[in-house]
C-alpha cells in the first residue's frame, strides 16, 4: 500500500512562528507505507514529518544552516535544535552559517 503526501503544486504563502510570511513551492510525493511505518511517521501528519526528516538530514550532512532548517520546517530555530537533539543530531553553527542567517533574517525582514 502507497500513501500519498497532500501538497500543492503551486506556491502559497504560509506563516511561520517567527510572523513572517514566506512564498513555498510544493511538490507531490508518493511514498511507500511501510516507509512511513518504518520512520515512525504517521500517515496524517506525514508531509510535515517528511519535511522535517528530510531537512533534519540536509542540516546533518552540512548542506543547510541551522536557520535554513528551521525556515524550512516553518518552526523556530530552538524547536528545531530541540527536534535535532532529539534525534541525536549534533548542533553545528559556525561563522558561516551565521552570516548565512543573517542574510536569511533580512531577506525576510523585508
Amino acid at each position: 500500500m502507497r500513501n500519498q503526501l497532500s501538497s500543492q503544486s503551486t506556491s502559497d504563502f504560509r506563516r511561520s512562528e517567527t510572523g513572517y510570511a514566506r512564498s513555498v513551492d510544493e511538490v507531490q510525493v508518493t511514498i511507500p507505507a511501510e516507509l512511513l511505518e518504518a520512520a515512525g511517521v504517521n500517515p496524517a501528519d506525514a508531509s510535515r514529518d517528511a519535511t522535517m526528516l528530510l531537512t533534519l538530514e540536509l542540516y546533518r550532512e552540512n548542506k543547510i544552516s541551522l536557520g535554513r532548517a528551521a525556515e524550512l520546517c516553518q518552526t523556530s530555530v530552538e524547536a528545531f535544535m530541540v527536534f535535532a537533539g532529539c534525534h541525536e543530531v549534533p548542533l553545528q553553527y559556525n561563522r558561516s552559517e551565521l552570516e548565512e542567517d543573517r542574510r536569511t533574517l533580512e531577506r525576510l525582514g523585508s
